[in-house]
């Protein structure tokens, strides 16, 4: 998260300076500051971190008061408490003052009450003093309080949300500038919470479709082991330690126990590195990119996960489309939101340099592109030859809506399904292996 910090410079005359920069620690704050103390002979003398403190004050009327403040330092709380008419009892920092991004859902729920009460026709600085008022989030609460103070200077609205892109994420910060600068701010804001509806329900079918299946996987994979290496054999070595013979599947199951016994960090280190290495590399860009190309190659899924993100795309691109040809920030941002770094990929780098360079249309830019699937291709084409791209973006992301939806939904039930019966199997297996050992008898 990022914070504040205040510096104090003297300059080459004697003259006090005094700023505020933002950054995530006191070394990246003093690296945006050293280049105006170079250039301009400055002497610094402090930097101060912006902090939470907690302060327990007396009223006039003895009644005691507990409270908390940010400030850069304790003398600021007490000058300002002071101030009010208070009598300080304490005022200490809070011991670990460690500001979390306030979760996703937070930050919707934000954003879809701000649309509805715009609806409403209620004036922008009321809903924010109302929002600041209600929330419970520390994190967002002073982030509205914060934007609320700086629009009242007159700020613009871009550059205010562009400060507060770690809390509501970098697309939505975006929106949100746009808002204040839009005829009608109550309809960007609906189209951002939309937006974040469904980047949500995006990750969560990622989750059920993918995470949950692999971690049941692992999981009883890890348990089929463990019982092979560890349980098994103590049961079936005691009928051998008395000289009896077992039946040949317990055989067989008794001398794979003992293979994987012996070769375990074998086996470790050949399922181990693939991992590690997929993981690092899929940490840089180009390993982003092959990913998520990757992704949209899986039978059956892949389709959807490539219509998702075609759909946020286009949801993004029909909330802040102008209808210029060349609406290069608005093909941008759409790319950078649509989850999918194939197909950002392929919109920074192939359609918006072909519109710039050698001024395409934007339906064959982003054909050249190759991310987008034949069906999208040609709606978009229909829509530019009768002069309403607008609506063909509209009518894509709002058809990929239901159809990903409807059909999601199916397929992660049917997933559930074959991971429920291959347990099944497994269990079952176990059992036969194990109700084997019951027809072990000693010999006469």
């Amino acid at each position: 998260m990022l914070k504040e910090y205040r510096y104090q410079c003297i300059s080459k005359n004697g003259k006090p300076i005094r700023g505020i920069v933002t950054a995530s620690n006191k070394k990246k704050a003093q690296g945006l500051i050293e280049p105006q103390i170079r250039k301009h002979g400055l002497k610094l003398q402090s930097l101060e971190k912006k902090r939470d403190f907690l302060y327990k004050v007396e009223t006039k009327k003895g009644s005691k008061i507990k409270g908390r403040q940010s400030a850069f330092n304790k003398s600021e709380v007490s000058e300002a408490l002071v101030k009010m008419g208070y009598k300080i009892i304490k005022i200490e920092p809070v011991l670990f003052d460690i500001a979390f991004k306030p979760p996703f859902d937070v930050i919707m729920r934000f954003i879809q009450l701000s649309s509805f009460l715009l609806k409403e026709k209620m004036a922008y600085d009321k809903i924010l003093q109302i929002m600041a008022d209600e929330e419970t989030n520390p994190v967002l609460k002073d982030a509205i309080k914060k934007i609320e103070d700086e629009l009242k200077k007159g700020k613009e609205g871009s550059e205010v949300f562009s400060k507060f892109a770690h809390i509501f994420g970098k697309f939505p910060a975006y929106m949100l500038g746009l808002a204040t600068k839009s005829g009608n701010m109550s309809v960007v804001y609906e189209a951002t919470a939309k937006f974040m509806e469904r980047t949500m329900e995006y990750k969560k079918s990622l989750k059920q479709a993918f995470m949950t299946p692999a971690f049941t996987l692992v999981a009883m994979t890890g348990a089929v082991i463990y019982y092979l290496v560890e349980i098994f054999p103590s049961t079936a070595e005691l009928f051998i330690k008395f000289g009896m013979d077992v039946p040949p599947m317990t055989q067989a199951t008794l001398d794979m126990s003992y293979y994987l016994a012996d070769n375990w960090l074998k086996f470790l280190i050949i399922f181990t590195i693939p991992v590690v290495i997929l993981l690092i590399w899929f940490s840089t860009h180009n390993g982003r990119i092959a990913r998520d190309k990757m992704m949209t190659k899986i039978p059956v899924l892949g389709s959807l996960f490539h219509k998702s993100s075609i759909e946020i795309f286009f949801r993004v691109f029909s909330a802040i489309y102008s209808g210029a040809e060349d609406n290069i920030e608005t093909l941008r941002a759409s790319a950078e939101a649509c989850k999918n770094c194939w197909i950002e990929n392929g919109v920074k780098e192939v359609a918006i340099p072909l519109m710039l360079k050698e001024g395409m249309p934007l339906v064959p830019a982003l054909e050249e592109a190759g991310v987008f699937n034949q069906s999208t291709l040609s709606r978009l084409r229909s829509g530019e030859e009768v002069g309403n791209v607008l609506h063909s973006a509209e009518m894509i992301a709002l058809f990929y809506e239901k159809e990903t939806t409807y059909k999601m939904h199916g397929i992660i039930e049917s997933i559930q399904v074959f991971i429920g019966l291959f347990i099944g199997i497994v269990i079952t297996a176990l059992t036969v292996i194990s109700a084997e050992l019951a027809l072990v008898s000693p010999q006469i």
